[in-house]
């Protein structure tokens, strides 16, 4: 698979170098609707460092920076990739890799209405190896409370998750067997592939609020959401090979698991 970013000018140079990596850690959002930032709200500006061990490159959306929490929420998530990256570096010391470490990380606007802001965060980590650690994370902004939705805030009712495992369940499994019938694999190479991804995505997909965190509202021309779209990365329902995964399940199917609060959001709600 090629890298995450490919069309992102640092990305280009290590797409041949990315490296087998463990599954990444899962993306972190604010886990508080009013989780505290630093006082001081940051001026977020795209970031460019070349050194000869390793290579930076980080893209924010202008609009973070008319809503204070919402930049503090990416920045934290940036400043903990570079982080991770700058440990990896100082591990090395002065010896200069065979191909120098990256972090790549695009911000991306997803949609933005006077309700709601949707960012998409994209890129790859690279310490050495095959290929880099994907980075992906999904962040909801409600701008007129400067605070994050979540998809416990939309559906708090945990029994309510088994019914949406299931419909994503059943979407992933149905892309997964057209991926196999189009690579045309014998038949006991078929049957081994189905069963060890499907168990994947079984035990990505459990009922538990957490395996759903990422995601994006769909939104229709009156800006209401008219599905929302579960983003599953690498490793999560599926090898590094298959990439990131996306599912969409409709406001009809999804409404009646929205808590009160928030089906005015929703188109029909």
């Amino acid at each position: 698979m090629s890298c995450l970013l490919a069309s992102f000018a640092l990305a280009t140079t290590l797409a041949a170098c990315k490296r087998d990596a463990a599954p990444p850690r899962a993306a972190t959002t604010p886990s508080s609707p009013n989780a505290a930032g630093p006082a001081a709200t940051p001026l977020l500006h795209d970031v460019i460092e070349r050194d000869p061990r390793y290579m930076i490159g980080i893209s924010y959306p202008p609009i973070a920076n008319r809503h204070p929490g919402l930049a503090r929420a990416l920045q934290r998530y940036a400043d903990a990739a570079r982080a991770e990256l700058m440990q990896a570096v100082a591990g090395i010391g002065n010896e200069k890799p065979a191909a120098p470490y990256d972090l790549s990380l695009a911000f991306t606007q997803l949609a933005a209405t006077p309700d709601l802001i949707a960012i998409a965060a994209d890129g790859s980590s690279y310490t050495g190896g095959a290929h880099g650690n994907p980075l992906v994370a999904r962040f909801v902004w409600l701008p007129k409370a400067d605070r994050a939705l979540t998809i416990t805030d939309l559906v708090p009712d945990r029994a309510a998750w088994a019914d949406i495992a299931r419909q994503v369940r059943v979407q992933l499994h149905a892309a997964l067997a057209q991926r196999v019938d189009a690579d045309a694999l014998p038949p006991a190479e078929r049957a081994d592939v189905m069963r060890d991804a499907g168990h994947m995505i079984d035990e990505g997909t459990g009922p538990d609020p957490a395996n759903f965190s990422q995601f994006e509202p769909v939104l229709g021309a009156d800006g209401r959401i008219v599905a929302l779209r579960f983003v599953f990365a690498p490793y999560q329902v599926g090898p590094y090979a298959d990439g990131t995964q996306t599912v969409d399940l409709p406001a009809d199917v999804l409404l009646p698991h929205i808590a009160p609060a928030w089906r005015g959001l929703f188109a029909g709600g």
